[in-house]
């Protein structure tokens, strides 16, 4: 699948996500790579993404795997457009505990002009530890946004 926005590269990325205050930064979510085919983050669990038994919160699992989604999705959006999820559908398959490191790969399963859908398989080691599918609304740029609202 080609990218509409091929600008938006892991250089990038890297510099909006580490050079800013940002959620996956707060959530040490790294990106590790980006092309046209896939996003590849990572993220080293460590005290803040346990819940009470000691294990990966629901909401760490969500701030990896939704975050590379979203990398992959701005790959595939026309310059200016943005999106916001309408749906997820998170599955936990095996724990995840202090000095792991999750990676998550995501990638497209549909890239319409109105929605997209984007699969994040999470690996430990080699074992598939979570898997998520995320419906992307996509936003025009505010130009066109205006233009369509006369």
């Amino acid at each position: 699948m080609a990218a509409r926005n091929p600008a938006f590269t892991l250089e990038l990325l890297r510099e909006r996500i580490l050079g800013h205050q940002s959620f996956p930064a707060d959530m040490a979510v790294e990106p590790i790579a980006l092309d046209d085919e896939r996003a590849v983050g990572r993220m080293v669990v460590d005290e803040r993404h346990l819940h009470p038994g000691g294990l990966v919160h629901g909401g760490a699992w969500i701030a990896l795997a939704d975050s590379v989604a979203a990398w992959q999705t701005f790959r595939h959006l026309d310059p200016g457009a943005s999106f916001t999820s309408i749906e997820m559908k998170l599955n936990v398959l095996g724990p995840g505990r202090p000095g792991d490191e999750l990676v998550a790969t995501a990638e497209h399963l549909h890239a319409g002009r109105s929605t997209h859908v984007v699969e994040v398989r999470v690996r430990c080691e080699e074992r598939l530890v979570a898997n998520l599918v995320v419906t992307q609304f996509v936003i025009a740029p505010a130009d066109d946004a205006r233009g369509q609202a006369e």
